[in-house]
């Protein structure tokens, strides 16, 4: 397993080893002791699963305000998508910044997203499915959101000739700075 740091700090790709023979493959997607090594200590406690039917479809950006804030480590287990993170804590060095990766069923990568960061990916491909552990359980009253589109962030998403497919809730999202956020850099 090959764990990458991107240039936002605690935002890891992680890359399992993939072993193949005639039957297929077989791989780890998440190792305690191999996370641990890198100073990475997670305990997930909810695995989350969704589909999404067509290409063009975009969740996000989302998370979870403290004291229920999550840890994502996100996977796309059929299709392609393009995963992003934004650091959302104020005071940061890389405050508003984003780091954007494709994930997908071949390429097999997994994109680790810390507390204070906001999360949302686009598909790019129909019938896609995304996998993620989380670490701590989902909290409605906690749950907030930022416009996929806010121009200070100003995301390059991959599909840009049409519009995405949001739900009622994304569409309405604020911008960054007229979102709730209670995380501060450093603590």
């Amino acid at each position: 397993m090959k764990i990458s740091k991107t240039n936002l700090e605690g935002v890891y790709v992680i890359e399992p080893a993939v072993f193949g023979d005639h039957r297929g493959w077989f791989m780890e997607t998440y190792n305690e002791k191999n996370f641990a090594e890198t100073g990475i200590n997670i305990k997930f406690v909810q695995d989350n699963q969704s589909f999404s039917a067509v290409k063009g479809t975009l969740r996000g950006l989302h998370y979870q305000m403290n004291p229920k804030a999550q840890l994502k480590l996100v996977r796309c287990t059929r299709g392609t998508i393009f995963d992003v993170a934004v650091d959302i804590r104020k005071g940061s060095p890389t405050y508003g910044k984003w780091y954007g990766i494709e994930l997908s069923a071949e390429n097999k990568k997994q994109l680790l997203i810390p507390k204070g960061f906001a999360h949302g990916f686009m598909t790019l491909t129909d019938d896609v499915e995304v996998q993620y552990k989380v670490d701590e359980f989902y909290a409605p009253e906690c749950d907030r959101g930022i416009r996929w589109n806010d121009p200070t962030i100003a995301v390059k998403w991959p599909i840009r000739d049409v519009q995405p497919v949001l739900s009622a809730k994304d569409e309405k999202a604020p911008l960054l700075e007229e979102a709730e956020n209670n995380f501060v850099y450093g603590e």
